[in-house]
Order: structure tokens, then sequence, then C-alpha cells
């Protein structure tokens, strides 16, 4: 039994459906327009505003498909309506990020500054020098820059200088003279 392939969505106002032949679903929305094929094995069912999603068999393919169709349809509904936002932090001296046009520049100790070029329906922004704010409607493309600009320079355990999500927590060790008495 799938606790999430179960579950049904909830379709907010102002968020338009559409089914197409071959499981491809269109969700319009305030934010913009998600398309994305699903398998066939899934039937979608979209009754006034609610969307459901139902298993044909129990086989252990058909039921990790379920939920995750389920998931990623979800995603999509919530991503047109309020969208995603994810936030990092810049931590270290001389450490600071830049926008310019479609364009992020990242100092973060290197003897060259990192470029990252911003795709299309991703808004990225620096409120200050040290904060990098990554917007969209595609959770999936949102986490993926994010993560991308994490692994310029992860956080280090000794000093937790690097680039983090907000909110993340390093865990810290002791250095050289913890063993030293």
């Amino acid at each position: 039994m799938s606790r999430i392939g179960n579950k049904a969505i909830t379709i907010p106002a102002g968020v338009e459906v559409s089914i197409a032949a071959g499981n491809e679903v269109t969700v319009k929305g305030p934010k913009g327009t998600l398309t994305r094929q699903f398998s066939p094995l899934m039937e979608i069912k979209l009754d006034g505003t609610v969307l459901t999603v139902v298993r044909p068999n129990e086989e252990k393919h058909t039921k990790q498909l379920h939920g995750t169709t389920r998931a990623l349809l979800n995603n999509m509904v919530e991503g047109v309506s309020k969208g995603y936002k994810r936030e990092l932090e810049i931590v270290g001296i001389g450490y600071r990020a830049a926008v310019s046009g479609k364009k992020l520049t990242l100092n973060v100790g290197y003897s060259h500054p990192v470029e990252f070029t911003v795709e299309e329906g991703l808004t990225v922004t620096c409120p200050n020098n040290t904060t990098i704010v990554v917007e969209g409607i595609d959770k999936q493309r949102v986490g993926e820059l994010s993560a991308n600009i994490r692994a310029t320079r992860k956080p280090e355990p000794y000093k937790g200088k690097g680039v983090r999500y907000k909110g993340e927590i390093i865990r810290r060790k002791e250095g050289k003279t913890a063993g030293k008495k």
C-alpha cells in the first residue's frame, strides 16, 4: 500500500491541469507552465479540482512508480502556484557572490572567480554579497542549480568556510591542538 501514491492532489484556484494522450500532463498557473511525460503504466485521473494517480496492479515496479508519479505531479502543481526557493549562505573571509544579468559570479577562495550561467526559468538574486537566492517553478532545476553552486566550495568541518544552504548545520571538528596535553 502506497501512502503517498494514494493521496489525492487538490488543485488550487488559478491552476489548470490538462492530461493529453500518452500521460503527458500540462500544468498552467500564475507563475508559469510545466509539462511532463509520465509512464503509461499509471492512470492519472482529473475529477474537478482533485487529481489522483491509480496503479493497475501490485507489481513492485508499478508500486514504485505510483508514489513517484504522485509526488512529481504535486511538485508541478505547487511550483506553478507558489514556486520554489532555495537560499544559500557564503561563509569565509573574502568570499562573496554577485549577479550581473544572467551570470552569477562567486569568489570563494580560488585564484579565479567561478561563474554560473543562469538558465531560462530560474532567477538568481543576491540580497547581499554573502547570500544567494535561487527561485523557479521547477523543484528539480532549483535544487540542481543550488547543489551545483554549493559544490563549488562545500563547507569544511574545521572553520566552517564555504557555501551552505540556509539553516544547514555543519558538524565542526576540533583541530590538531585537541590531541596535545
